[in-house]
């Protein structure tokens, strides 16, 4: 795989222990890669509590991807593009996108509607 990105799904997944995201980080990480986590994902995550502390950790092993208004108007257009979908998830399969990265998440179908058939999809 080239890169990483987990959406929010996997996050959820990542906090509540779950044993598929962590063999998937372990394969990235003896990789060499640093996973990507879309700062849109997090705000769908982090509560502001107690709860984020294992996510919290996982960030300072990660990079974050920002919205900015090249990804947001990219992600207005895939969003279009695909009736259905969801802003936040445009805006995780632009990055994946661009950076040619395996995506871990919960919702491997709708993802793969926006990403098509040529990108890797790990569910957790």
């Amino acid at each position: 795989m080239a890169g990483l990105t987990l959406d929010a799904g996997a996050l959820i997944a990542y906090e509540r222990g779950n044993e598929r995201v962590r063999e998937i980080l372990t394969v990235a990480y003896e990789r060499g890669l640093v996973p990507t986590i879309p700062a849109i994902a997090l705000a769908e995550v982090l509560r502001g509590d107690a709860k984020d502390a294992r996510v919290a950790r996982l960030l300072k092993a990660c990079s974050i991807e920002t919205v900015d208004d090249r990804l947001a108007r990219a992600a207005g257009s895939l969003r279009r593009a695909t009736p259905g979908s969801g802003t936040i998830d445009a805006c995780i399969a632009v990055g994946v996108r661009r950076r040619r990265d395996a995506l871990a998440t919960s919702d491997p179908n709708d993802m793969r509607v926006l990403l098509g058939p040529d990108f890797t999809i790990l569910a957790v």
